[in-house]
């Protein structure tokens, strides 16, 4: 997980505040590491670097994937097509009808759901 990356390398901005955000992406991270994966993970305060704000980081999943940026399923897909033992999900998510019916999902269901538990957390925080 160098700090210094190529214009091939993927990156992968996620909300390490989110527990089931940091479980899942620390485990790519992980298999990422032990496999020498060209593939960077910054976490929420790295948005500005991004040209994202914190609040448009914290609300999904995104990935600069052969210099774009994507988000929500399409940085999953972009993800798992570079980790040897998930390219085939990123194939499955990729088929139209799966595609459509996941992006629905993470759109609707699980981005908004995670988003809001993120914004409970931060008001229930104490800035320091």
């Amino acid at each position: 997980m160098s700090k210094t990356t190529s214009p091939t390398d993927t990156r992968v901005l996620y909300n390490d505040t989110c527990p089931v955000c940091r479980f899942e992406i620390e485990g790519y991270a992980r298999r990422a590491a032990l496999n020498k994966l060209p593939i960077r993970f910054d976490r929420i305060g790295a948005a500005a670097e991004w040209g994202l704000s914190a609040d448009q980081a914290a609300r999904r999943l995104h990935v600069i994937h052969h210099g774009r940026l994507l988000s929500g399923i399409p940085a999953f897909i972009a993800l798992w097509s570079e980790m040897p033992r998930w390219r085939w999900v990123s194939r499955l998510v990729a088929l139209p009808v799966i595609h459509g019916a996941a992006c629905w999902v993470y759109d609707r269901v699980l981005a908004p759901i995670l988003y809001r538990s993120h914004l409970r957390r931060q008001r229930l925080t104490p800035t320091k």
